[in-house]
């Protein structure tokens, strides 16, 4: 039986205060389970991006509970919580936020270092060749293209040999040949590795390459793939 990797219970959050305040998650549940690339997809505003920054614990719920690993995020301190997110979570973003006075080889290897990895510059060497970027090592980001940026970024998320993968539009800042590059790298090293995929993004045509897709709307899943397979309704 497959093992669940990432548990949220009636996940709810606002974000905002008084007037400005949103309601973005109501009472969210979703199972995630090993080895799964899960395709979430839904409109601006529904609460997609947000979720996927709970999962990473870069958000912290006001309402429920959430479970990666069986290790409840909720009660850690910020500082576990960012060890916890280091050693478990690979995260890959739309805007590549890559440190743009260092090198595609230190942008890699810092996060390693950070984590007290003995031999993060080889890692991060290995991984950047694993993704074609072994000749641009030495490279700043701004002379990288945006596509040489996300692969970057890539390698980066993957160097810890984090059991979960997030992405959130990651193909969103490139042209349509670069994008269909990049997803072909995240899933075949996903497939590799063995990791699990949660992939936020608008193009349905990306979301129907993941094993499963998730629907949202206005702060709720409105369908999930897997419960119509299975015969439930989301959120029941």
């Amino acid at each position: 039986m497959a093992k669940t990797i990432v548990e949220l219970k009636k996940a709810d959050l606002t974000l905002g205060s008084a007037a400005a305040s949103v309601h973005v998650l109501k009472g969210v549940d979703l199972t995630v389970f090993e080895g799964e690339s899960v395709g979430i997809l839904g409109p601006s505003g529904s609460g997609k991006s947000t979720l996927l920054m709970v999962l990473a614990g870069l958000e912290r719920l006001d309402g429920g509970d959430i479970l990666i690993r069986d290790t409840g995020l909720n009660g850690l301190s910020e500082d576990a919580l960012a060890d916890f997110r280091g050693r478990n979570v690979g995260i890959i973003f739309q805007s590549f936020h890559l440190i743009a006075n260092m090198t595609a080889l230190e942008n890699v290897a810092v996060p390693l270092e950070l984590a007290n990895v003995g031999n993060a510059f080889e890692i991060a060497r290995r991984e950047l060749e694993a993704v074609g970027l072994g000749e641009r090592l030495n490279h700043y980001p701004g002379q990288l293209s945006g596509g040489e940026q996300q692969r970057v970024a890539i390698a980066r998320a993957l160097a810890p040999a984090p059991g979960l993968l997030i992405a959130d539009e990651p193909t969103g800042n490139l042209d349509a040949e670069t994008g269909r590059q990049i997803a072909d790298l995240i899933f075949a090293s996903q497939a590799e590795r063995g990791s699990t995929l949660l992939l936020v993004t608008h193009d349905a045509a990306l979301a129907a390459r993941c094993s499963r897709q998730v629907h949202m709307r206005s702060g709720t899943i409105e369908n999930d793939s897997a419960d119509l397979h299975l015969g439930r309704t989301a959120n029941a």
